[in-house]
């Protein structure tokens, strides 16, 4: 392969993933697919319809991710996911920030996307402030604040953060074998428990949400694990992701595409290459609006208020801050890093719903005071 067939290839990649990403973008419109209303439904009616989805998705997802690296269509081992420091703190606090943040600010990273595709100037205004966040946090000021405090609380495991690879000698089978068992057992629960309520198994919107939002996650490792994969490179003569911002392979996730999007925008020249990342922000936008303008429900919506916008504001930060402390927002961590049997994205998300609960409490208070 030559650097012309590669750059071809870096081409595609992104243009399937962008393609993935308008599916997501119209399917979690179509079904109002999101984690924050899924923990509002609970906490608010005890309605755990929309929480089916979302465990339905991460499960689908599960079974999909080590389907194929058991087939050997991805390695496992290159994922974002697989490192072996476990930042638990970073993922506990970041996580926490981000729910709560996610709470003021009407929805995470993807709902935000959602919303703008729909018209929504409240989430337009929330990504910027949740971009501009997050690249602080990712090299800025508050990232300093994060690398010298919460980050320094860790622990290894050599084996990699992923259950599959350090369950799997104790269990005295490969960690692809492994990770195909355990896949099974809890990615096949939860969709048993999704299926478990009458309610969820009624509508087919609910079928939708959880098997085409997991069923995206899956593209997604495909796209950058198998399709974007070169042996090669004619160059470096390394084994090389194309169209990954860190060279490893990933799903989707939010917050720093985010800011990489902010990045390239006010940044672009001619040498500044196109990522997943900023694809994928795009390509969600664009799926959601297509849907609603499809279905005549395009419509402006703007603040309401003072509070609402400083709520909103406040909210979006917290988001920046915390999705990148945290390695990843409700989809990097909740469905793409899950799908993994990461240890730290089972932190994270603990973190995320901790914070969420906070929040809701917030919301509750504020109408209780009104």
């Amino acid at each position: 392969m030559d650097m012309a067939q590669v750059a071809a290839l870096e081409t595609q990649v992104l243009w399937v993933a962008f393609g993935v990403c308008v599916v997501f973008g119209a399917l979690a419109q179509r079904t109002n697919f999101c984690t924050m209303g899924a923990i509002s439904d609970i906490f608010n009616m005890g309605r755990w319809v929309r929480m089916r989805m979302w465990g339905m998705a991460v499960g689908v997802a599960m079974l999909g991710f080590y389907a194929m690296a058991y087939l050997g269509w991805i390695d496992p081992a290159q994922s974002l996911y697989a490192g072996a420091r476990v930042i638990w703190l970073s993922a506990l606090v970041g996580g926490a920030l981000f729910g709560f943040g996610m709470v003021l600010a009407s929805g995470c990273g993807s709902k935000t996307l959602v919303r703008i595709g729909e018209g929504n100037l409240k989430s337009l205004v929330v990504f910027f402030v949740m971009g501009f966040a997050a690249y602080a946090t990712m090299r800025g000021l508050t990232g300093m604040w994060r690398a010298q405090t919460v980050d320094k609380v860790a622990f290894n495991i050599d084996a990699g953060n992923a259950l599959p690879t350090w369950l799997g000698p104790m269990l005295g089978m490969s960690a692809t074998n492994a990770g195909l068992l355990l896949a099974g057992a809890v990615g096949g629960a939860l969709v048993l428990w999704a299926l478990a309520s009458r309610e969820f198994r009624g509508s087919g919107v609910n079928w939708l949400a959880g098997l085409g939002i997991g069923a995206v996650i899956t593209a997604m490792w495909w796209v950058t694990g198998s399709l974007g994969h070169v042996a090669e490179h004619p160059e470096t003569l390394e084994s090389v992701y194309l169209g990954t911002a860190g060279g490893r392979i990933q799903a989707l996730s939010f917050t720093s595409p985010m800011a990489r999007s902010l990045e390239w925008f006010m940044s672009f020249d001619a040498n500044m290459k196109l990522t997943l990342g900023v694809v994928s922000v795009a390509g969600v936008v664009v799926g959601s609006f297509v849907y609603t303008v499809s279905k005549r429900s395009f419509h402006w919506e703007g603040f309401h208020s003072t509070q609402d916008t400083a709520l909103h504001l406040v909210g979006a930060f917290l988001m920046g801050v915390g999705g990148v402390t945290a390695g990843g927002c409700t989809v990097g961590q909740g469905l793409s890093g899950l799908s993994t049997l990461s240890l730290t994205s089972l932190i994270a998300v603990a973190g995320i719903v901790l914070g969420a609960l906070g929040g809701l409490r917030l919301q509750l208070w504020l109408v209780m005071r009104e």
